[in-house]
């Protein structure tokens, strides 16, 4: 994890150690943007995870499309993101209630209530 302490609970700051971490994670994620990429990556998850420095947990997260795990392992949340789009796309704020283990109402609704703590207890 970071040196730095996130000031809201069950959030991540990235910097630039979670980011070396994160840099095969990343650069997996971010291939994704190109179509035969997204062709190659469906056709055979772990043969194309094999072109990437994954390490065994971040290469075992992104096969269970473990989201909160994919960030804490030092995905940058705008790349991850390019992987829910290969199932059922997602809203980013699903993405979000997937990560914290809510509904996707309650997350909206916790989020846009004025001082309400948006993680569960």
């Amino acid at each position: 994890m970071s040196r730095y302490k996130a000031s809201t609970p069950g959030t991540y700051v990235y910097d630039g150690e979670i980011a070396r971490r994160g840099f095969g994670l990343n650069k997996f994620a971010y291939s994704l943007a190109d179509h035969g990429a997204r062709e190659a990556f469906l056709a055979d998850e772990p043969a194309y995870l094999d072109r990437f420095d994954l390490t065994l947990e971040q290469r075992n997260a992104v096969l269970r499309r473990d989201w909160l795990a994919l960030v804490q392992l030092g995905g940058n949340i705008y790349y991850i993101f390019k992987l829910t789009a290969l199932g059922s796309p997602m809203k980013m704020s699903e993405l979000g209630a997937a990560q914290v283990g809510l509904p996707h109402d309650e997350f909206v609704r916790r989020n846009t209530v004025r001082g309400e703590n948006p993680w569960p207890a």
